[in-house]
């Protein structure tokens, strides 16, 4: 069980370019905080110094994960991502906190912002660069599935909503409305922790052993069933781990076949959820059709 080359390269690629632009947008928003005091700058200088750690971690995470299945880890590191998603979550919400503390004092205690044209230059760069990020991001998650780069992703088009809202409220501190900055602060620090909810109730659901979605399932089943030969199959068992899916089923066979035409029967299914689903490790158990009778309660004469 190992990644291909092009997955690693991939998941390499958009950890990079993740903690990349964190980086520069950390130095970029700072610059602008400091010479223009807006708590709707702040927000998004907070949430960059947090999503620039979340990346590093991240970084780190699928790292690890990449690494091959040895005989203490036998279904491979792929959970690593999942907690690096739980990390992030953690992240975003001390970020939503602090970004929050923050508005409500500022609208308790009203400051004139000063320069608010260059946040908005600033947030114009945030803007384009964010957008870059995701459509990097939406590539790799759609070739891998990996759970952390979703995470990532997610967290980061929020970024893009958090930096749209700071650029409208900048623009109306330069028409005139100052004070809406802090209630615009506000409203971002509810969205990103609602991000940050979103985020812990996915990366949960891999921690936690969820099943893969029904009708993923019902077709594995389907393609099982469809093989010449097999008689049914049934108790497919489904989780996710990283970049694989682990599957079990048993197989319903006739208790007159040779161990070695039963044997070929389960790798032929095997072969075929394989061919669907690449990502999916198979292990198939082979039940005879009698055995399986039995099973299902008490045979009377």
């Amino acid at each position: 069980m190992s990644t291909s080359p092009e997955h690693a390269r991939l998941l390499r690629l958009a950890t990079r370019a993740s903690l990349a632009v964190a980086s520069t947008l950390i130095v970029a928003k700072a610059v602008a905080w400091w010479l223009s005091g807006s708590v709707s700058l702040l927000a998004g200088l907070t949430d960059s110094l947090l999503d620039g750690a979340a990346s590093f971690l991240n970084l780190l995470a699928v790292h690890y994960a990449l690494r091959p299945a040895d005989d203490d880890h036998r279904y491979g590191h792929g959970k690593a991502e999942a907690l690096s998603g739980m990390a992030q979550a953690l992240f975003i919400a001390v970020s939503a906190f602090l970004i929050g503390f923050q508005a409500v004092d500022r609208i308790q205690h009203p400051q004139p912002l000063g320069d608010p044209g260059l946040g908005l230059l600033v947030m114009v760069l945030s803007i384009g660069l964010t957008i870059a990020l995701l459509m990097l991001q939406h590539r790799v998650v759609k070739a891998t599935g990996s759970a952390a780069i979703r995470a990532d992703s997610l967290h980061y088009r929020s970024d893009l909503l958090l930096n749209f809202s700071i650029m409208l409220a900048l623009g109306l501190a330069y028409y005139g409305y100052p004070q809406l900055d802090a209630y615009f602060g506000l409203a971002i620090a509810f969205y990103i922790l609602w991000s940050a909810i979103s985020i812990a109730r996915e990366t949960v659901s891999v921690l936690m052993d969820a099943e893969l979605p029904v009708d993923v399932s019902a077709k594995m089943l389907e393609l099982a069933e469809g093989v010449p030969g097999v008689l049914g199959a049934h108790d497919l068992r489904t989780r996710i781990s990283g970049n694989h899916w682990f599957v079990q089923l048993h197989l319903e066979l006739p208790g007159t076949l040779t161990l070695s035409v039963a044997h070929d029967l389960c790798e032929r299914v095997e072969a075929a959820i394989q061919d669907e689903f690449p990502k999916a490790e198979v292990l198939v158990h082979a039940d005879p059709q009698e055995v399986v009778g039995r099973e299902d309660g008490p045979v009377f004469n």
